[in-house]
């Protein structure tokens, strides 16, 4: 691509005042000198004109493969529909919500499965519009694998774009345009270095600077060409440090058997945190039916986990008002939050149940599941409950790790499928609750962990029926990475 044509975008985009230099608050909070507003683009034509042609050459020039194109909403709208309308190119809409009447589709037009989309944006800072329009595309089926965007700001949004699969290709990077802006006398070499500045100490990809807790990006993950591994999964960059602890923990002990220790004294939870640690990745709890709870024994269990590599959960099932489930986390009798590596919630509060948790969970290192689906005869927690669950989860992937549920509700492989009601033989109890496989919840299903109670609890020889749930959970996982690598 031509620098003259580049050099002259770059005034005309400072003549129509997209470039500005001063003080700025950015989404994140952070005061930036220089702030790039590319919407008013919309009332210049001829500017508009220009910048989709560019955008278009831009995709010649790569010789990029795609069958439709979509633009990140909204700013990236108009550039993609003169760029499809003018050389008849098949477009997409993403929507940034669903309606609540008609098709309710999220994504608008036609297209089939597996088709390839590129991406097209205005601005680049982090990646995360992108990566969100990209989610968005990939649960409809579609591959995104190219991106090209106007403006990149350099700070980082390339490499994170890259770390999911997806190449960016910038038309004006972000020291391009103040190099230009200087030589034709527009801005002075400080307003430059403050700027430059700025950018270098801002770089959202840095390590140093987006730990588990950060906000600056938020976290995607594409959808895998393959079945990939516990040990795969754990190394993700996306993955919680909890979830990949627990994914590493199964690995090692070649178990995704949680036993659900639904017993009412502390000494038969120890026994059998005890006896059954070395079989298992995890050990469910319900602390309030113990009658006989101290708080020496949160400190044993604690010290059997550790000894025996198992992460403990708290079958709490939070549902109440963020500061209402903040208290019964953090304090009361229990202190949860003291000694329990994983507690779940229900999603019928909205995101304040999770935000509360979070509050007193994220600083310990802790992780939350989501209740998506439950085994219980006649559960509402199917479609929109589930679809609502999963959404909560990609918005506070920083401490939710994943979903209680009855089979593999999302391909994104940071989150974590736990369910419950298994048994050998599939069935019932006169109380609703319903028994599926090892192998049908592991292979044909496509969770990861097993959860296990009166199949074991129940048994006349615990740990031989702890082995045999074992040992059945990992061959159907290991029948399911092996069948998806052929």
């Amino acid at each position: 691509m031509d620098d003259i044509s580049i050099d002259s975008l770059i005034l005309k985009l400072h003549d129509a005042n997209a470039v500005k230099f001063g003080e700025y608050k950015l989404k994140s909070g952070l005061l930036t000198p220089i702030y790039i507003d590319l919407r008013v683009l919309v009332s210049y034509p001829a500017l508009m004109n220009e910048v989709s042609s560019l955008i278009y050459k831009r995709m010649q020039e790569e010789s990029l493969q795609f069958d439709s194109v979509c633009g990140v909403p909204y700013t990236a709208l108009p550039l993609a529909t003169i760029i499809c309308s003018r050389h008849e190119l098949p477009m997409l809409i993403r929507r940034k919500e669903a309606k609540d009447y008609g098709t309710r589709k999220m994504v608008e037009g036609k297209f089939s499965e597996g088709d390839k989309c590129l991406v097209i944006e205005d601005t680049v800072t982090s990646g995360s519009s992108i990566l969100e329009t990209a989610e968005v595309l990939h649960k409809e089926g579609l591959k995104v694998t190219d991106a090209i965007v106007l403006m990149d700001r350099e700070q980082g949004g390339v490499e994170m774009l890259a770390s999911q699969g997806i190449r960016l290709l910038p038309i004006i990077s972000m020291f391009k345009l103040l190099n230009v802006l200087v030589a034709a006398e527009r801005i002075d070499s400080q307003t430059a270095q403050s700027v430059s500045k700025f950018i270098k100490e801002n770089d959202t990809f840095s390590p140093k600077k987006n730990g588990s807790d950060s906000p600056a990006i938020k976290k995607l993950c594409v959808e895998p060409k393959h079945e990939l591994s516990y040990a795969h999964r754990a190394e993700l960059p996306n993955v919680h440090s909890l979830a990949s602890k627990l994914l590493k923990i199964m690995e090692e002990k070649q178990s995704n058997l949680c036993v659900s220790a639904d017993v009412t004294s502390c000494k038969e939870l120890l026994q059998l945190a005890e006896s059954l640690g070395p079989k298992i990745c995890m050990l469910k709890t319900h602390v309030d039916i113990l009658k006989d709870y101290t708080v020496d024994f949160s400190h044993k269990l604690l010290d059997l986990a550790k000894k025996n590599n198992f992460l403990i959960f708290e079958d709490r099932k939070f549902a109440d008002i963020g500061n209402t489930v903040k208290h019964q986390y953090e304090g009361g009798v229990y202190q949860i939050s003291s000694w329990s590596h994983v507690v779940n919630a229900h999603v019928v509060p909205g995101p304040g149940v999770v935000k509360g948790l979070g509050a007193v969970g994220k600083p310990l290192g802790r992780g939350c599941l989501l209740i998506a689906q439950m085994s219980s005869q006649g559960s509402l927690a199917t479609g929109e409950y589930t679809k609502a669950a999963l959404q909560m989860a990609e918005e506070h992937c920083d401490f939710v790790i994943g979903f209680i549920c009855g089979s593999k509700i999302t391909e994104r492989p940071e989150f974590i499928h736990m369910t419950p009601g298994v048994q050998l033989q599939s069935g019932g109890d006169s109380l609703g609750q319903t028994y599926t496989t090892p192998e049908e919840v592991i292979f044909n299903k496509r969770s990861d962990v097993i959860i296990v109670g009166r199949g074991i609890l129940e048994a006349p020889d615990r740990l031989q029926a702890a082995e045999s749930y074992r040992k059945s959970g990992w061959d159907a996982y290991t029948k399911r990475v092996n069948q998806s690598s052929h």
